[in-house]
């Protein structure tokens, strides 16, 4: 049986590709997480390069626009990224508005141009600005329709905004969507509406496959200038607390730990002086190392970590099913044959314990170097913003 491979409910709605087949999922699929190390090293088997999706002159224009996390899209922003560049045709370009640091591959992510915006933070709240840059573009660009997320972290929320101030029409939750139309739950998901693609469109999480079978022309083009609005609201900036208080369904950064760790004490240095939560293997809580809160996967919880870093855990099937959201996952363990392995982005075989006692000392030196005010991964907001 092979773990990689995702189950797709069938009756979650399809979308039409352009040669007329009805998929589930957009975009071509992956062959899963395990890293090619021949290829890597300058041997083996080459990924093919993707074609440039169109060279046409473009007629039209289909504007997204994300916030990032640093210095690139999320899964989310990557996924309505991508379903902006598949259903534009040859004659339309796709633009990148991002708010805060870009340095990702536009190009590969399917945009034909990139505007970054670094005095945007998706730390910060700044509605009002953020709702001026993003009509400023759009005036700039005329765009046919605007794609954003449609998250709980400014997007969904700048998109309803720029939405009521342009009169637009606007669909939100989108889960399907081609060049004609979008479509979304209603009535509690006991119905299914659809509708012309309308002027703004907020797209559901993991409505399309950000894997693209082309790259767009990437070119990055100078910002222009927006003037700051004196608006009602003011940040009152990020709180930083103790990780181990976040919930590891929220928790950013997770380290866990499996039955290959044996110093309990020295992992738990190790996620103070990271910053990052802890979770752990059900074995692990079986031994009773950790409490049941801290166990991970099909029994326990289910987390979307952007990092998460799996010591001495052999990756049960219910384990990989607990972190199946997670962004990037690095496995530490003795084992290169584990199932940890063949779903990790980076596997490093080495002994757990060393592994953890000199990752504890480089992350205590690095953070003395930037002083102790260093920023943890895991914080939150003292609030979404203020009356001034």
């Amino acid at each position: 049986m092979n773990d990689n491979i995702k189950r797709i409910d069938p009756r979650r709605p399809f979308t039409i590709t352009a040669e007329g087949l009805r998929r589930i999922t957009l975009g071509a699929v992956g062959t899963g997480g395990m890293i090619d190390l021949a290829a890597a090293l300058g041997g083996g088997h080459r990924e093919q390069p993707k074609q440039l999706r169109t060279t046409a002159v473009a007629q039209r224009t289909l504007l997204v626009a994300a916030h990032t996390d640093r210095g690139a899209l999320d899964d989310h922003g990557r996924q309505t990224l991508a379903a902006a560049a598949l259903i534009a045709d040859a004659h339309t370009e796709v633009v990148l508005l991002a708010f805060g640091e870009f340095n990702d591959d536009a190009a590969a992510l399917g945009a034909d141009k990139l505007i970054a915006l670094p005095a945007f933070d998706r730390r910060g709240f700044a509605p009002e600005d953020e709702l001026n840059a993003l009509a400023a573009y759009v005036a700039a660009f005329s765009p046919a329709h605007v794609f954003l997320p449609d998250n709980a972290t400014g997007d969904g929320d700048l998109g309803r905004r720029y939405a009521a101030r342009a009169n637009a029409s606007v669909a939100t939750h989108v889960v399907e969507i081609d060049a004609k139309h979008v479509a979304a739950y209603a009535q509690g998901g006991k119905a299914f509406a659809t509708r012309a693609l309308p002027e703004v469109v907020l797209l559901a999480p993991n409505a399309v496959d950000p894997k693209l079978p082309f790259v767009g022309a990437g070119e990055r083009i100078e910002s222009i200038g927006v003037v700051a609005s004196k608006g009602a609201y003011r940040d009152l900036g990020i709180e930083e607390i103790d990780a181990a208080q976040v919930a590891l369904e929220e928790a950013d950064f997770i380290v866990s730990a499996g039955n290959g760790v044996s110093d309990v004490p020295a992992f738990e240095r190790l996620a103070r002086t990271l910053g990052a939560a802890i979770g752990a293997s059900r074995v692990a809580v079986d031994d009773g190392k950790f409490t049941r809160d801290k166990q991970i996967g099909a029994t326990g919880k289910t987390v979307d970590a952007s990092v998460y870093i799996a010591f001495g855990i052999s990756g049960a099937v219910q384990h990989l099913q607990g972190i199946k959201d997670c962004r990037h996952v690095i496995a530490v363990n003795l084992d290169a044959s584990s199932p940890i392995a063949k779903r990790a982005n980076l596997t490093i075989v080495a002994d757990t314990q060393e592994t953890i006692a000199a990752l504890t000392e480089a992350a205590s030196a690095a953070r003395g170097s930037k002083g102790t005010g260093a920023a943890l991964l895991n914080t939150k907001p003292v609030s979404e913003g203020a009356l001034a």
